[in-house]
């Protein structure tokens, strides 16, 4: 899949996504900064969300324990407008970092698809609702779906659903707790994913407070990663205790990349190994003067380092042999020093 000038997938660079969630607490500023830090860091793109509590949500709906007040008295708050959108999408377009949103309804799709999103993310909630999923897929953007709370069989249900389509996909694999217990996260669901859905790109959604499942869902084949963040750890919110501060996110990225750079499968002798091989590997020494004429034994012979002789591998095809010539103890032996043909 393509999103912006990137391509997403297996054998290109993975796509990291800062999640800013409402952790800008409606502050448009604060919005605008995080999408600074977050082109600082190195990510590829920042997502926002847009929230329009009425056509999402029922006043009562009940909340899980990440919530301190009720989700829509928060939404109601704190939710950013369709004009802050706009303000933060020309301001990442200025800055050169992809601009991306969560619409939890069609309405609020609808409101952000003329903003020119170049993709939708679809969050865990909404994933099995596939009546507003199929009406944003007809928006033809590429679609980034979480996958958290779900069996495989909802995931499969909607994976053909948007297949389909002929929308370009993303399955996140995701767990929604706040934050998760390791022993929940399963981050090998992310092969069976890969095996499961083979028309969808995988990728991670991660709700940790820390880096290492990211690092480690990169080492499995995501080609997403998404992360929350946020300005400030001591701000309140449902998302403050899963995001991660804009030096962890710099961290995130550089350690990302390394990742990638090391998950080659060639096993090969490189070049920077080849001087280190040399004093490194083991040759046949002497362990005490051997005289010519004499029949080598393995009382006469170890291997010692460097690795400019005769290989240590070789030594029982040197044994029984006779020496031609003195050789000191404690010293490389060479071909010339016995008789026999040379061996490789």
């Amino acid at each position: 899949m393509k999103i912006a000038d990137r391509l997403v997938g297996p054998g290109n660079p993975v796509f990291i996504i800062a999640e800013a969630c409402d952790n800008h607490m409606g502050d448009l500023k604060a919005a605008l900064e995080m999408a600074r830090q977050a082109k600082l860091a190195g990510v590829d793109a920042i997502k926002f969300q847009h929230h329009l509590p009425d056509e999402e949500m029922l006043p009562d709906t009940p909340m899980s324990a990440n919530f301190e007040e009720p989700l829509y008295e928060f939404l109601k708050k704190y939710a950013l407008t369709i004009t802050q959108h706009r303000h933060i999408k020309d301001y990442c377009d200025k800055i050169g970092i992809v601009y991306l949103c969560t619409p939890f309804s069609w309405a609020a799709a609808q409101e952000l698809d003329p903003l020119g999103v170049p993709a939708y993310k679809i969050g865990s909630g909404e994933m099995t609702d596939i009546p507003s999923l199929l009406r944003i897929a007809g928006l033809g953007k590429p679609m980034i779906v979480s996958t958290g709370m779900a069996t495989v069989d909802e995931i499969e249900r909607t994976y053909n659903a948007l297949v389909e389509t002929g929308v370009p996909l993303a399955l996140l694999n995701c767990i929604s707790e706040y934050p998760p217990v390791y022993e929940d996260i399963n981050l090998r669901v992310i092969n069976t994913m890969q095996n499961r859905f083979a028309k969808a790109v995988i990728g991670h959604s991660d709700h940790t407070p820390d880096l290492f499942t990211s690092f480690a869902a990169v080492a499995l084949g995501a080609c997403i990663i998404e992360k929350h963040v946020i300005l400030d750890k001591r701000t309140p919110g449902p998302d403050q205790s899963v995001s991660i501060d804009f030096r962890d996110l710099a961290m995130l990225v550089d350690g990302i990349r390394k990742v990638e750079a090391a998950l080659g499968s060639d096993k090969a002798v490189h070049s920077r190994e080849n001087q280190i091989r040399t004093w490194a590997f083991r040759s046949i020494v002497s362990t005490c003067p051997i005289r010519s004429g004499e029949t080598l034994t393995s009382e006469m012979l170890w291997s010692k380092r460097p690795g400019t002789g005769i290989p240590s591998h070789l030594l029982p095809k040197i044994l029984g042999r006779k020496a031609i010539r003195n050789v000191a103890e404690n010293k490389l032996l060479h071909w010339d020093d016995f008789e026999g043909p040379k061996l490789t």
